[in-house]
């Protein structure tokens, strides 16, 4: 297979992969080890903590040495294959378990710290963990509290200890030692779907695709040898623990680990340690353009800023570039996939990194189908995105029916995503299925509208719902968040739609809001938004 730069042009919405990269059969911990021997006494992982006197830092040696003392604690407590959890906003403790589990051929099952007692059950018990890893408190709660108060409903937990204990092995104990053998096609994590439409759904992703999805990435990004990560994304995630933490390590970087996103934070991290990548969700990109110690920070080591996990407006790329020295970069893929399905490039056009999320990653097979018929789509054309690849989960744990609906018997992904594909094999997205608004018995994608809305003076960011309509069947919502100071009417924003949009597309009803409801890792929960509208008097 050539490159893809040297591809002959698409004929119809089908991407055949491009192999030219061979998928290596390598384990996270084989990764981990193969980075200590090259870069032994480079810093691979910093404490992002908000006192820069405090944070910690270890080397790729002594990271090394603390994850495999962590795996052989691990290992005389749990038996290979068996499930852990851990449960804890991001710390280095998180990455070290993380390795560590990895070591030792245990599944970590990754649980979100915001989770209620109900949801942290269910999680648990349907993952059937065995050990559960929590960080003592989190905002104002006692989490070992909370896991010794729903125990007895958990009948596989065996034990329950605090994130600080982990259970390292002593020193001189690893000459001798002998860690399980893992297989780059073994089970490394359990990863939770949020569950907005249902119960969440536990994807087993494995160590080859997480491993080579983080790798190809990192190539997409345009990242380098020893560049600074600096990293806001919760852990918990494909794009923290996987897409950074893999990333870095496979390319000599020095990982910078925020517990938590604070535009400000994550500002002074940038300066003080020299960050040269991030790789962020949209609001919180927009978060830090708009902090007020934007003007006075140094950010001139900031080459590359990777954007995905929701829709990337052109006109917030175009500010990132304008304002700070980083070069906007966008990818697209969901946890089930370990998780990026396509990639723009820093050395691509404009337009190409902005108007696209790129054109398929390495070794990945993507098409564009009508999800009715399954019909292979002319280029151009909006259908659901399919996806066939290496980095494919195993499926959802015990969920036999799930994994059947999510994967065909051909081993192509159901992304639930509707986007197109351009003769050169640059994708678009263009929505979310299940998100159409029909109206009237059109179609209509939100994500049209919301880059129509944003490109108005004073609009922060936009979400388009669709809400129920006795006439209509469905009719548009439009919620607006404003920037500081801006004073816009509903008329403004019809009138600007209807210079851009056909009359059934613009919003009927408008609602201006503070803030959006959002996931943990900042994506727009746009379900709560219909909910609320709906709810209304």
């Amino acid at each position: 297979m050539t490159p893809s730069s040297a591809r002959p042009r698409l004929v119809h919405s089908h991407w055949l992969p491009d192999t030219s990269n061979p998928v290596i059969e390598r384990t996270v911990g084989d990764v981990l080890r193969s980075a200590a021997r090259v870069f032994a006494g480079e810093i691979a992982l910093v404490e992002g903590s908000a006192d820069r006197h405090a944070r910690r830092a270890w080397t790729y040696s002594e990271l090394l040495n603390a994850s495999e003392r962590i795996a052989l604690g691990l290992s005389r407590r749990f038996a290979p294959g068996e499930h852990i959890a851990v449960w804890s906003n991001s710390s280095p403790e998180w990455l070290l378990l993380e390795f560590g589990a990895a070591l030792a051929g245990l599944v970590l099952v990754t649980v979100n710290p915001a989770f209620k007692e109900a949801e942290l059950v269910y999680v648990l018990k349907q993952s059937r963990a065995a050990g559960c890893f929590a960080v003592p408190h989190y905002r104002d709660r006692d989490m070992l509290a909370t896991l010794a108060g729903v125990r007895a409903q958990l009948p596989a937990l065996r034990e329950i200890t605090s994130l600080h204990d982990l259970p390292y092995a002593s020193a001189d104990e690893l000459p001798a030692a002998r860690l399980p053998a893992v297989k780059p096609g073994d089970i490394a994590q359990i990863q939770y779907t949020s569950g907005t439409t249902g119960f969440p759904k536990g994807a087993m992703l494995h160590h080859r695709g997480l491993v080579n999805n983080a790798r190809f990435s990192a190539g997409a990004s345009g990242a380098r040898e020893r560049d600074v990560w600096i990293n806001p994304l919760p852990m918990f995630h494909t794009a923290g623990c996987g897409l950074v933490t893999l990333g870095a390590l496979q390319t000599g970087g020095t990982h910078v680990m925020l517990p938590g996103f604070d535009a400000g934070l994550m500002l002074e991290l940038i300066e003080s340690e020299r960050g040269s990548i991030t790789l962020s969700v949209p609001t919180m990109a927009i978060a830090m353009l708009e902090h007020p110690t934007l003007a006075q920070r140094d950010l001139s080591s900031w080459r590359i800023a990777a954007l995905g996990g929701a829709p990337v407006t052109a006109e917030l790329a175009e500010r990132i570039e304008r304002t700070v020295s980083a070069r906007v970069t966008i990818g697209f893929g969901l946890t089930e996939h370990s998780p990026y399905i396509t990639h723009t490039r820093p050395d691509e056009p404009f337009e190409r990194r902005a108007l696209t999320v790129g054109r398929p990653m390495p070794n990945a097979e993507v098409k564009i189908v009508d999800p009715h018929t399954e019909a292979i789509l002319p280029l151009g054309e909006i259908g659901e995105i399919r996806v066939r690849s290496y980095a494919v989960m195993r499926g959802y744990f015990d969920n036999p029916e799930a994994t059947s609906h999510a994967i065909d018997t051909h081993g192509w992904l159901r992304t639930g995503d509707l986007g197109s594909i351009d003769p050169d094999g640059y994708c678009s997205i263009h929505g979310r299925l299940k998100d159409v608004i029909i109206r009237g018995g059109e179609n209509i994608y939100p994500r049209e509208i919301e880059d129509v809305l944003v490109t108005y003076p004073g609009v922060a960011d936009a979400a388009v719902v669709g809400a129920p309509d006795a006439t209509w069947g469905e009719v548009v919502v439009a919620f607006i968040r404003t920037a500081a100071g801006a004073q816009i009417s509903e008329d403004q924003l019809f009138d600007h739609c209807r210079r851009h949009l056909a009359a059934f597309k613009t919003p009927r009803h408008w609602r201006f809001v503070d803030s959006f409801p959002q996931t943990p890792s900042g994506k727009i929960q746009k379900y709560m938004l219909r909910e609320r509208f709906v709810a209304e008097p």
